[in-house]
């Protein structure tokens, strides 16, 4: 997973809190589309919220599997692209290991992620999501690899979601 960053010209927040820029790019992927609202997103630290709805929700009407696993693969490629920012860098998940600890219904999911190793060529990124009550009901470690900036990944240049991916015989015509 390649995470939108703003371009590398940009200014760093003055806080180095990015949590208003990504809720800002999100808003039309997969993490907004859940619903995922970061609170704080920088080098060293993600908090984010999730508002359970009925979509999240799989036949028992519990929370699905799929959400923690996607909360915490976007936390810590959130946490890890802000990192390897500093690099000139962008990443990619490489492994996602969630384990699910108690079932959830209502309310609101509150995910932490931090770094547990925090190299220049992979990152080891841990979450854990609790519950409004303030109970651990998910716990995940996603392990990360820096690329370089013109790495490809299934054929494609990764770049920042401001520029248009490249490929490899791209002309630049839609014909």
């Amino acid at each position: 997973m390649s995470i939108a960053l703003p371009p590398p010209d940009a200014p760093a927040p003055p806080d180095g809190n990015y949590a208003d820029m990504i809720n800002q790019m999100e808003s039309r992927s997969f993490s907004g589309f859940l619903g995922l609202h970061f609170l704080r997103a920088t080098a060293t630290l993600v908090e984010a919220e999730l508002v359970i709805r009925e979509v999240h929700h799989q036949p028992y009407g519990v929370v699905h599997g799929g959400v923690y696993a996607s909360i915490i693969e976007t936390l810590s490629s959130v946490g890890a692209g802000i990192s390897a920012f500093a690099y000139k860098k962008t990443v990619l998940g490489l492994e996602n290991h969630t384990s699910f600890l108690r079932a959830t219904r209502s309310g609101t999911l509150h995910a932490k992620a931090t770094p547990l190793s925090h190299g220049r060529r992979s990152q080891v990124w841990e979450t854990a999501i609790h519950d409004d009550a303030g109970k651990l009901v998910a716990t995940g470690r996603v392990r990360m690899l820096l690329l370089e900036p013109e790495a490809q990944v299934a054929g494609t240049t990764l770049s920042f979601k401001s520029a248009p991916p490249t490929t490899p015989n791209s002309t630049g015509s839609d014909s």
